[in-house]
């Protein structure tokens, strides 16, 4: 994946906004959703995942 310039976060961030109506605190709200959604759905794959069909990888849920 491609880092993300400046620009690119920027529009994202006025994107995410703009879907909001500038309401800075849903937007937040969503947010915080989607990462509470993404880790569930990570944690149920790292649960039927097999540490062969990833060649030893293994997910993790905070950045490094």
């Amino acid at each position: 994946m491609l880092p993300m310039t400046k620009e690119d976060v920027d529009f994202e961030v006025q994107a995410a906004l703009a879907w909001h109506d500038d309401d800075v605190n849903a937007t937040i709200a969503t947010l915080l959703e989607d990462i509470r959604h993404l880790r569930h759905q990570l944690a149920l794959a790292e649960g039927v995942m097999s540490r062969g069909m990833t060649r030893g990888w293994k997910p993790a849920f905070e950045r490094n």
